[in-house]
């Protein structure tokens, strides 16, 4: 039926439709019914008192999408990144069109260079996350969130964060979800204190939508302001400049990576790169750098390179006391 619609865009009779596809005008009702579920249907009365035309309104237009198969499979590649969500609404939805678009990607091509049918490319082509987690117990809050975000709409929840041990309850904006490093973020408007924070999806609980309000979006809200690329939440308001020299080694490495949006990379003696760039916040910063050992040095600033020099000395001391403990 849509196709048949799409294809007669200035409609058909109800009778009309019933004899294309072989079925009596009672069961043509059902099916229009059915079909409205879906598209925004419209019917309007033939000149001189006539039929009614049934047609897909013209706003319906932009919800068909034409792809190729090589974009189909391009979208493919990256169905794990939503494995973490599985068992949510949200991840059912999702699978949904996943299953859609594997089926057209699975069709014969046209031409000689089409591709083949049966070459399981959908299996060959794709994303692995790094270290994805397990929301299989926080379905329902993850649900709530991309309900309330989707729907601009307030969203009341117990959490805890990470300065405080206990729980509290607190209500949101909730701006937008975030799926960074195989985590869930949500960046919104703690509203009792009137300040757009990161809250983690892992320390919500007993998430609660409202279902009578709705908040403003600000028009200067931007995502990118609260995410700093690999090296996690921007949260601060204060720029820190850092300098940090690596090894020829981790120059390969950085030389094909964007670590930073602000990076620049400079030669240096024995094959190793200058990283400079401008961060927001430090700590993401000092576990990157630990990650790389020997490969990486802070240049600057100092606090960073206190901190880095303070975390390994506390490392080296563990072992340092377990081998006194043996001896």
């Amino acid at each position: 039926m849509r196709d048949l619609l799409a294809r007669h865009p200035r409609g058909l009779t109800l009778y009309e439709l019933a004899d294309a596809i072989d079925v009596s005008a009672r069961t043509m009702r059902r099916y229009l019914k059915e079909m409205e579920r879906e598209y925004d249907l419209e019917s309007q009365q033939e000149k001189g008192g006539g039929a009614l035309i049934w047609r897909i309104r013209q706003s319906e237009a932009p919800r068909k999408v034409e792809l190729r198969r090589t974009q189909a499979y391009a979208l493919l590649a990256a169905r794990r990144l939503f494995e973490p969500m599985r068992g949510s609404a949200l991840f059912e939805e999702i699978d949904l069109a996943i299953n859609k678009l594997l089926a057209f990607a699975q069709r014969p091509g046209r031409g000689p260079n089409a591709g083949l049918a049966d070459a399981r490319l959908e299996e060959r082509f794709l994303y692995f996350p790094f270290a994805p987690k397990n929301y299989a117990e926080k379905t329902e809050e993850l649900d709530a969130l991309f309900q309330a975000v989707s729907d601009l709409r307030p969203l009341s929840l117990a959490y805890r964060s990470a300065a405080k041990k206990e729980e509290e309850r607190i209500t949101i904006h909730p701006y937008a979800l975030v799926l960074h490093r195989d985590a869930v973020y949500c960046v919104g408007l703690h509203v009792d204190k009137n300040e757009i924070r990161t809250f983690v999806l892992d320390r919500m609980r007993d998430t609660e939508c409202s279902t009578a309000e709705r908040f403003v979006l600000p028009d200067d809200f931007r995502i990118d302001d609260y995410f700093q690329g690999e090296l996690g939440i921007w949260r601060s308001e204060t720029r820190h400049k850092v300098v940090i020299d690596f090894d020829a080694q981790g120059a390969e490495y950085l030389r094909t990576r964007k670590v930073h949006a602000s990076q620049k990379l400079q030669a240096i003696a024995g094959g190793g790169v200058r990283l400079s760039m401008t961060v927001g916040n430090l700590n993401p910063v000092v576990s990157w750098v630990l990650e790389w050992g020997p490969r990486a040095k802070v240049i600057e600033p100092a606090e960073l390179l206190t901190r880095v020099r303070a975390e390994l000395e506390q490392a080296l001391g563990q072992y340092g006391a377990r081998s006194k403990k043996k001896k």
